[in-house]
């Protein structure tokens, strides 16, 4: 199947989410599904310590598992961190930190080597955000990053991403944005997009949900690879939002209105993958 939405052109091929399923039926075994945490499968929250998964998400997930070849749990979380909402799955692999750090099936957590040596760093850089940025300012400490997040004092965006990104040039270090936050991590080769590509080389097909500009180099991957064998079905799905929801919308096929959406969303493709 040819990719459908290349950015801003228009699709090659009409499909609604009742033809996507039943192209995915046939071949769900050798298929993959891919989700972003925040955003996707649980609502955004002001305060990022306390969000959990719409309503429907974990039993549609435990449904599904079984049908398809694994699911995947692909976020700017740590693996601790997402363990404690998926880890009673089966079949769900959980990769953190925009794959720095992974489990499969509830193994243990594997970090990418070449990101270990800047823990230190990011524990000073949490503190001095801590003692620096204003009041209202939120910081994130994810042991290989730290996230700073404004969205209960939106007022302080630019304050908070000029000092953010004035840290990472000088400490060396690289900035992912987002939803009112600001990422910063070490300066190491791994994205969404690279852990999708990994893990489809050998799928028949694949299916990515996510709601934020990190999640468009997950699709271009699965544009990459329809691009590479029109046998292979590649379905980019977007979680509405009022901050970066256009212009992830404008790189899928489809559109879902909201985590709660997704959940619903979620509950019926049981039926359509039976």
């Amino acid at each position: 199947m040819p990719p459908l939405n290349l950015g801003n052109q228009q699709p090659r091929t009409p499909l609604d989410a009742d033809q996507a399923w039943r192209a995915t039926a046939d071949r769900a075994a050798r298929t993959v599904l891919f989700f972003d945490f925040d955003g996707t499968l649980a609502p955004v929250d002001d305060d990022p310590t306390a969000v959990q998964p719409a309503p429907k998400v974990l039993a549609a997930l435990e449904a599904l598992a079984p049908a398809v070849r694994r699911i995947a749990i692909v976020s700017a979380r740590p693996v601790d961190f997402l363990r404690a909402h998926f880890g009673t799955l089966a079949g769900v692999d959980l990769y953190g930190l925009y794959g720095l750090e992974h489990s499969h099936s509830g193994g243990d957590t594997v970090t990418e080597p070449a990101a270990l040596p800047w823990m230190p760093t990011m524990v000073e850089l949490a503190d001095r955000a801590r003692a620096e940025l204003p009041p209202g300012a939120l910081v994130e400490y994810k042991r290989l990053s730290v996230a700073l997040h404004w969205r209960t004092a939106p007022q302080l965006a630019e304050p908070v991403e000029r000092w953010g990104r004035a840290q990472a040039d000088q400490l060396g270090l690289r900035v992912q944005g987002g939803r009112m936050v600001l990422e910063i991590k070490p300066p190491v080769d791994r994205d969404k997009g690279m852990v999708i590509d990994e893990v489809v080389r050998d799928a028949a097909g694949a299916w990515y949900f996510g709601d934020d500009v990190s999640d468009i180099k997950a699709f271009a991957a699965l544009r990459a690879r329809a691009d590479a064998d029109p046998q292979f079905v590649g379905v980019c799905v977007a979680v509405a939002n009022p901050e970066t929801g256009h212009e992830v919308a404008e790189a899928a096929d489809l559109t879902i209105e909201s985590p709660a959406a997704l959940g619903d969303f979620l509950t019926r493709a049981v039926h359509q993958l039976a």
